[in-house]
């Protein structure tokens, strides 16, 4: 893994962490689409490595499919665990301090911009 992995990977767990803290959302909607657009995964190994960083206990069986099919980058999926659980922090401070309506409309911006982003790419 080279350092410029370690640091998007870094990044995307903690703006993930940051998203779900204050917006609710973070591994399909953040992760996924980072993964497959910054650092080249494909749908499986994304989706995978995302429910492997959320591994005890939400995710553990679906995890073990994916893994035992080789879709499963645990390396990714520690660094994601340790800045999302960061970052979900950080986003909760956030978000505690939004009024309901702008944070209503600031979920619904980032998932029409997400949905967007898939739709439109190669």
């Amino acid at each position: 893994m080279s350092v410029t992995q370690i640091i998007l990977l870094v990044i995307i767990g903690l703006i993930a962490g940051i998203f779900s803290g204050s917006l609710g959302v973070g591994g399909a909607i953040v992760i996924i689409p980072a993964l497959v657009f910054f650092l080249g995964l494909s749908q499986h190994q994304a989706q995978g490595t995302s429910l492997a960083f959320m591994l005890p206990p939400v995710t553990l069986l679906a995890a073990i499919n994916y893994w035992k099919q080789g879709y499963v980058n645990w390396k990714y999926a520690l660094i994601l665990a340790i800045m999302f659980f960061i970052g979900a922090y950080i986003g909760s401070i956030i978000s505690v301090n939004i009024p309901e309506k702008v944070l209503k409309k600031l979920f619904g911006a980032l998932l029409l911009f997400v949905a967007m982003k898939m739709i439109l790419s190669k």
